[in-house]
């Protein structure tokens, strides 16, 4: 008898923010139940609401054999980044968290979002640091093109989110964690005014946060 192929979407969440880690997720699944994603209405996350999402995200966990998530957290982040240029360095970094997620669920094919604008470079870094033989796509935009890999986006934006309302507790409405929104800019000042740096939730090697800082990194 024949084996059912798992397949598995991996994605990220974060990447572009200055506060808060980068999350990668990735799910599990038997390749007849693929269809199952798309029936329950699966989708890029971007497309759906936060409630939305969190009542998604679990129909995904019935529905997937397993999933895995990773937190990079700013501290980490800033190591990598501030050795090289940014997004370079952050290509790295989210290729290798990639394949720690890829070695754990041990899927037969793995379809990733290429964060590098070489999707062949991204897939030969995540392949470097696999422990396990695997075929590994790596394409822009699999969030929208591969079910599994939409399910993988949804965990992520599901679990970073639940971080982000952690931290808003803990330290005050900080908007949206980008450095185009007014909001967080006008956080990150203040906190460096009256502290003389910036909080651990935040990612000091992002060009604004450095000009805040008066850092020449």
């Amino acid at each position: 008898m024949k084996t059912a192929r798992r397949i598995s979407g991996v994605d990220d969440a974060g990447r572009g923010p200055v506060i808060g880690p980068l999350i990668i997720a990735g799910v599990l699944i038997e390749e007849e139940k693929l269809g199952k994603l798309i029936e329950i209405g699966v989708k890029d996350s971007k497309r759906l609401t936060p409630r939305q999402r969190v009542i998604m995200a679990e129909k995904i966990k019935n529905i997937a054999l397993d999933y895995a998530i990773e937190e990079v957290y700013p501290k980490e982040i800033d190591e990598v980044v501030l050795k090289a240029s940014k997004y370079r360095k952050l290509n790295y970094l989210e290729a290798e968290v990639m394949s720690k997620v890829i070695n754990r669920l041990k899927p037969d094919i793995v379809y990733v979002d290429a964060s590098d604008i070489n999707e062949e470079r991204f897939k030969e870094n995540i392949v470097r640091a696999l422990t396990i033989d695997v075929e590994v796509i790596s394409k822009h935009h699999a969030d929208t093109i591969y079910p599994v890999c939409s399910a993988a986006s949804i965990l992520a934006k599901v679990r970073r989110d639940e971080i982000i309302n952690e931290l808003k507790r803990e330290y005050g409405d900080f908007g949206s964690g980008y450095t185009i929104d007014p909001k967080t800019v006008q956080f990150i000042t203040n906190w460096v005014k009256e502290y003389g740096q910036v909080p651990d939730i935040v990612r000091k090697s992002w060009k604004p946060v450095r000009k805040i800082l008066r850092l020449k990194i």
